[in-house]
């Protein structure tokens, strides 16, 4: 009951945790808006609540003296996990915070950029918060107050992760995994119950409001072709016309 319990939460973790990235990746592009930095608000928030149900459930389990070695074992697999995905947590906080501090909103210093990729993201955020519609509060200088509540939460971040490394010595490289690298990405897990299915669900939503499509693309690709010729059309013509002057 216990492995399953901690397994679930930290799916939940998981998929928090890629939809967050997947919404950083829209910071200071054109589809950058207050909503989004709400969105990335909720969605951080979410993490480090289950990111401390998380802690505490596997410390209470690893300082345990009466389970088994291979429960031992398979906690301390779930360990790993759950420490590299609060570090992906923490870069991705830092690359918020810094994204965030060059393009700021009520002030614009800059440009957006121009990525290819436009429409909203309330999508993605809404399978990181588990809800059918989001709902925004936010005043008009989140940007601003939101960069400072940032700061702190990493640094509480950082914390978190030392104070896990000090109550529980789990060394990495003594874990053994259960399945060989990349056999997730080929399973056929169920994708609401899978931090896989959410990230590829967060890249068809990049799809649909995304890049071109293959007809477009290849339009453009005839189109540069067709330059390309009148190009070397025009030149073969001139260096005719000056070898004949």
């Amino acid at each position: 009951m216990g492995k399953e319990e901690c397994k679930t939460m930290l799916d939940a973790l998981n998929k928090v945790t890629a939809c967050y990235r997947h919404l950083v990746s829209a910071l200071g592009s054109t589809s950058d808006s207050q909503n989004l930095r709400e969105e990335l608000k909720k969605t951080r928030k979410k993490a480090q609540e289950l990111a401390v149900a998380n802690r505490t459930k596997l410390t209470a389990l690893l300082k345990d003296k009466t389970i088994s070695n291979d429960d031992r074992a398979e906690y301390e697999r779930l360990w790993v996990l759950f420490t590299s995905s609060m570090e992906i947590l923490e870069v991705d906080m830092k690359r918020s915070l810094e994204i965030g501090q060059d393009f700021p909103l009520k002030v614009p210093t800059r440009h957006f950029i121009q990525t290819g990729m436009t429409g909203s993201t309330t999508t993605v955020a809404s399978r990181a918060m588990s809800v059918q519609n989001m709902k925004y509060e936010a005043d008009a200088n989140i940007d601003l107050t939101d960069l400072r509540d940032l700061e702190a939460e990493i640094a509480q971040v950082d914390q978190m992760m030392e104070d896990m490394e000090m109550k529980v010595q789990v060394a990495p490289w003594a874990v053994e995994a259960k399945q060989e690298a990349g056999a997730e990405l080929r399973s056929t897990a169920s994708i609401g119950n899978s931090s896989v299915g959410v990230i590829s669900l967060c890249e068809e939503e990049t799809k649909e409001r995304g890049s071109w499509t293959d007809g477009e693309a290849g339009l453009m690709r005839v189109f540069a072709g067709i330059i390309f010729t009148v190009v070397l059309l025009i030149a073969g013509i001139l260096g005719y016309l000056v070898i004949n002057l």
